[in-house]
Order: structure tokens, then sequence, then C-alpha cells
């Protein structure tokens, strides 16, 4: 089955940035076979049985990719956002009281619709129950790696380490030869897993040759504690162990030394900078600018939706622009091109799956995002990139294809219903201790003014 879309601005993201501007794209089955300008479209060649789909002047872009995400804690959002201790008051105790597989399984439904509706078609999640997420993945269609967390402390999905790492080896072999989804084992942090297990669950990862990926120089306590314990910092502590390399994805890297970089540069190893969690934490702001100097693989992560409220990565990409600028003090920091190549190739490269999506070239995965130029916010374009970057939102995408196969047009999901998804949802959370905040919060008097 081929397919084309015609007469689209065509935002390549390949090795030479082509950009299109009035350009189509042919895919067939699930794979591009080409890109190109309408003024090179061959009118008069075969093209009976292809579909023919116009445009109309809309951004064509790669699907975009997340490369940090908990897509099982929708039910935490907007739990405790302004509170001090907000991990040990709500989102700890709840875990325990209320999250089992099928919640996971609801919450990654709920989850998988946003981020399609948003234009992401790849997503690089880390939580508990990952072999439901897994199964989520591949029912709703998009590209996934599931990441099955492990922590020295028992969790709502294992009661030791050894069992979580069970868990996730076993969910490696179980989709090791799937077209879209991958299964990964993800320790949760430097400081919540011992020395012994971090090098465990590498040496699983590497030797089926998925990405290693943790909690890296976020939290104050970690900078501390390893200082304390063995004198030396988050990143060096992975590379005294042996566990950076280029399978390597550390999140979050906010606190990272000049050495830091190096390491990470070094081993070329990756980083998914989540810009719109980590300062909605008030945690800071990562030194990316020095990591692209040290040529390592930024990517853009959102985090979960109980830390960073969305899943959509042109809040993100526009935090990004907003943040870094200010930091650095220059409006010409951090080109739209370059914060675009974020959301989609660098992301992708950071999760070792450059050669497959980020890019719309021939022979790579169909991946694609359609973003409608008809909204106010939307028009005029001049240049693609900031259109996508400072103007662009959730709300305007339009089509979203993925492996070839379309999950969003008109800016619908078209494999499921998301009001029925939802309510399901809703229904389940009822039945846990998020159903009786909710009542408690419903039933509390209203404030007098």
């Amino acid at each position: 089955m081929k397919t084309m879309i015609k007469n689209g601005i065509i935002v390549t993201m390949n090795s030479r940035m082509d950009v299109y501007p009035d350009g189509y794209l042919i895919m067939e089955d699930d794979r591009i076979s080409e890109v190109g300008p309408m003024t090179g479209y061959d009118a008069y060649r075969d093209r009976q049985g292809m579909m023919v789909i116009d445009a109309g002047h809309a951004i064509v872009m790669p699907g975009m990719v997340n490369t940090h995400c908990h897509m099982g804690m929708i039910p935490f959002r907007g739990l405790g956002d302004d509170c001090r201790d907000r991990l040990r008051v709500f989102l700890l105790p709840m875990e325990f009281k209320a999250m089992d597989r099928e919640l996971v399984r609801l919450s990654s439904r709920f989850a998988v619709c946003e981020l399609l509706l948003s234009g992401v078609t790849t997503v690089m999640d880390m939580y508990y129950f990952e072999d439901a997420v897994a199964d989520v993945m591949d029912e709703m269609g998009i590209r996934g790696i599931a990441g099955e967390t492990v922590m020295e402390d028992a969790t709502c999905d294992a009661g030791t380490p050894r069992e979580s790492i069970a868990r996730g080896e076993e969910l490696i072999r179980r989709y090791r030869n799937h077209p879209r989804i991958m299964g990964c084992i993800s320790p949760h942090g430097t400081t919540t897993c011992s020395s012994s297990t971090l090098q465990k669950i590498h040496e699983l990862d590497q030797e089926y040759g998925v990405p290693f990926t943790l909690h890296v120089a976020e939290m104050d306590y970690e900078m501390s504690y390893l200082r304390e314990q063995f004198g030396c910092t988050p990143v060096e502590y992975l590379d005294r162990l042996g566990v950076l390399d280029p399978l390597t994805v550390c999140a979050h890297s906010i606190r990272v030394s000049q050495q830091d970089i190096s390491l990470m540069g070094s081993a070329g190893s990756g980083a998914a900078h989540c810009i719109g969690s980590n300062t909605k934490a008030a945690k800071g702001v990562a030194p990316v600018s020095s990591m692209l100097d040290q040529g390592i693989a930024v990517g853009l992560g959102t985090d979960g939706p109980a830390s960073g409220n969305t899943l959509d990565l042109f809040t993100q990409m526009r935090f990004c622009a907003n943040f870094h600028k200010n930091e650095l003090k220059d409006r010409s920091a951090f080109p739209a091109k370059d914060i675009v190549s974020m959301a989609t190739i660098w992301g992708a490269n950071a999760l070792g799956l450059g050669e497959v999506t980020g890019s719309l070239e021939p022979g790579k995965a169909a991946d694609i995002t359609v973003v409608e130029t008809d909204s106010p916010n939307m028009f005029p374009v001049y240049d693609p990139y900031a259109a996508l970057v400072y103007s662009a939102r959730a709300d305007n995408v339009r089509d979203v294809y993925v492996a070839g196969s379309c999950l969003v047009r008109d800016k619908r999901p078209v494999l499921c219903n998301m009001g029925e998804i939802r309510e399901e949802l809703r229904q389940k959370m009822n039945r846990t201790p998020f159903g009786e905040i909710i009542h408690h919060r419903k039933q509390a008097p209203r404030p007098q003014y």
C-alpha cells in the first residue's frame, strides 16, 4: 500500500537539514520511499492504487521522540503540585496504596492517546508493570521502549531487585523481535540501586542491546550522598562502575560538571532533557549547550504527568528555548532548528533509534507528524522550525502516522475512543485511594471571601 502526502512544508531533519517549502512524501507499507519538492515529482509515473493526501501547506515533520516518560502516572497529574515534599507526601504513599497492573495499563492507554495527539510517535517509558505498558504500546500502535524500573527497596510490582530484574529480562525477551516495541531494564537511579544491581542491569541491557536509562544528577541528596560516600559525582560513579557507554541514557542530568559532560561525551552516552518538570520543581536547568558542544545526543523528555503535567513536546520545545536563552542571556542561543532536532533526530539517536526514526528519509520508518497551519497561531510561517518551537501547540497536530499506519486523523485517534479510555481510567481510580482524594476534595467546603 502506497500513500502520498503532497503540498506540504516538508521538514526532513536529515543530515543536510533539507526543507521543501512545497514538497511531497511517499510511504510504502511501513517505510518512507520518497521525499522531495513538488517540482521534482513526476506526475506521469504510474501511481495506480496510491492514496493521495493533500497536506494543504501543513508542516510535515518526523514523529517526535519523548526520551523520558512515566505513562503509568496519569492519576497523579495535578496532585500536590505546589507541595514542598511532594514525593514523600503524595507520590510514594499513593504508589504503594493504589498502583497495580490494571491502573498502570489504563493510565498508559490514556497517556498513549495524549502522546499521539501531540505528535509524539516514539516514547521511552520507565515505570512499574511495564509488561502491561508494552502490551498497550503494541495494541495502540505507538513506537516505544518499555523500561521495567528496579529499586533496592520493595516497589508496587516487586519485593526485591532480583524480582524486578527477572520481570525486565522476560519483557526484553518477549518483545525482542517486535518491529516497534522494545523492552529494557531501568534502574531507578544512582542512589536507589546498589552498585552491584546497577552493574547487573547494565550487563543484561548490554547483552540484549537495549537502552540502559536511569535518573542521574537530579536530586540534591543524590549529589551529597555520592560525594560523602564515594567522593564523586553521579556521572563519575557510573563511569567507575563501567556502566557509562553508548547504551546509557542519563535522564535529567541537571547537576553535571564539565568533567561529567566530558565523561558522557567520551563514553557516547545520551541525555534526556526534561526542562518542564525540572524548572517546575525548581531543580535548575541542565547545561545542555555544553553537552551539545561535546557531541552528546540530547533528546527532550516530558518526565511523567505527575512531574511535568503534560506529555507533549511542543511545551518542552518552548520551555527549552525560553529558559536556555534566559540562562545564557543570549537571544540567539538554542536556535529553533536545534530544538526541533532535540525533539526528533537527536532524541532518536539518544535512544539508539537514529537509523529507524527521527527523520524523513527513504528507507526509514514512516513515523510522521502533520502540523496544520490553518489556525490563527500558525499564520504566517516564515521559518517552519521557528513556527514549531515558538508558535505551534499540541492541538495543531492534525495527522500522525507510525510505521505507515494512520493513528491520528483530523485531530482524532483512529484506533480508539479516548472518551471511553478516560472513563474506564476514571472508574478504576475511583476504586482506589485516588477516588477517596477526589471525593474528599469535592466535599470540602468552598473558601469564603
